[in-house]
């Protein structure tokens, strides 16, 4: 879960009292808390604060209403999480401003617990729009399938697949073994695509429970279990207009296969605990490093999921199948962590090139990438090639009993 770190809070009410009791509640919590006493004063910090993340604003204020200052405050930052506080007599209100871009609504009086999840939420939202625009600059450098390294044949039939099917909106499942790039790949995919100015939402399936999730995928309503406090939007809903990555779909299990299913039948879901159908319009795109089809023989995965899923295959071949990537590999690697060390490697020696062409590299480009930035980390400042002493003594010793 994204933490409190570097999160600037931004509370907007005429209340001074109010403005002292969240502002000592989220200072509590580790956030960077303003304050602004009205309308007018609150679109000045948006203006000259770019780090605000989430704004508390009170929806009746005597110059600007909550409504004008939520227009006005996304237009100025976009990726800014706004968060309404309303009475009970004007929810109405609370619920038409999150029709223009409001992430959730708060009722006086506070339950502390509530709006603390609220802000954690809408925090996180937040940080993953930004980290999506931080994705869209680096386009044409790290995610373009232009950009991916590989002269072998087989990459250029990746690369080739890749142009054909960005443009369309075709469900994608890219198999290929463990740290072979699948993500890159669903990135390019993504990037090059009449997607690319929306979300790329990634979800590793292996990493999460089953009920964990299931939330996390669609959401879930207030209620829906224990510790669900407050309402919560699930990837799906986040990568709305963009492309939703599952990597590891295998691990999904069966109650959420049928779920997962549905969407990509008919484009709507409800959250985990609510009878509210949503309609979303999301590309999806699977990984996997499993032999689905014998998964689906054996029963573990459903066979309808499975043709909604591989509508397009792409297979990416491991490291030891396209050896002649390796010399591009390493030395793309080599001024990457140059660049992120301060160092000056120039290359490898031809000893411990020849050690990295034997090598069959089980754990693909991720072992090639971590076995690169050791070298380079660990060369002296006087040092401008990797010497074979600077590689792991296990790859040493597997190719020398080959």
């Amino acid at each position: 879960m994204v933490g409190n770190n570097n999160k600037t809070l931004l509370i907007v009410d005429d209340e001074p009292n109010i403005r002292r009791v969240l502002t000592a509640v989220f200072e509590k919590a580790g956030y960077r808390v303003l304050t602004a006493e009205n309308g007018r004063k609150a679109l000045d910090v948006v203006s000259s604060e770019p780090d605000v993340n989430v704004m508390i604003c009170d929806l009746i204020m005597p110059d600007l209403n909550g409504v004008e200052v939520l227009k006005s405050a996304k237009e100025i930052n976009p990726q800014l999480s706004v968060v309404m506080i309303t009475a009970h007599g004007t929810i109405k209100t609370a619920v038409d401003a999150m029709k223009l871009g409001a992430f959730d609504y708060i009722t006086k009086p506070f339950d502390m617990d509530e709006i603390k999840l609220v802000v954690k939420n809408a925090a996180e939202r937040s940080e993953l729009l930004e980290e999506n625009i931080h994705l869209k600059q680096e386009l044409k450098s790290r995610y373009s399938f232009e950009g991916i390294i590989g002269s072998s044949s087989k990459m250029q039939e990746v690369f080739k697949i890749v142009e054909r099917v960005a443009n369309s909106n075709a469900t994608v499942l890219i198999r290929g073994e463990s740290g072979s790039g699948k993500e890159l790949i669903a990135r390019a995919i993504h990037y090059n695509s009449p997607r690319a100015a929306r979300p790329f939402i990634a979800v590793s399936c292996a990493a999460l429970p089953e009920t964990l999730l299931e939330s996390e995928l669609f959401g879930y309503e207030k209620g829906a279990f224990t510790g669900a406090v407050g309402q919560k939007a699930g990837r799906f809903e986040l990568a709305h207009q963009g492309t939703l990555f599952l990597d590891e779909v295998p691990e999904i299990s069966p109650p959420v296969q049928v779920k997962l299913l549905r969407v990509l039948q008919e484009r709507e879901f409800e959250r985990v605990g609510g009878t509210k159908t949503i309609k979303v319009d999301v590309r999806l795109i699977a990984a996997t490093n499993r032999d689905l089809e014998q998964l689906v023989a054996e029963g573990h995965f459903r066979p309808d999921l499975y043709y909604r899923l591989q509508v397009i295959q792409v297979f990416l071949p491991p490291l030891r199948e396209r050896t002649e990537d390796i010399p591009l590999l390493v030395q793309h690697f080599i001024e990457k962590y140059n660049k992120e060390n301060g160092k000056f490697v120039k290359g490898v020696t031809d000893e411990t090139m020849e050690l990295l062409m034997k090598y069959r590299w089980p754990g693909n480009v991720r072992e090639l990438e971590n076995v690169i930035e050791r070298g380079v980390v660990l060369a002296d400042a006087n040092e401008d090639l990797i010497t074979p002493d600077l590689l792991p003594s296990m790859l040493q010793a597997t190719v020398s009993s080959d």
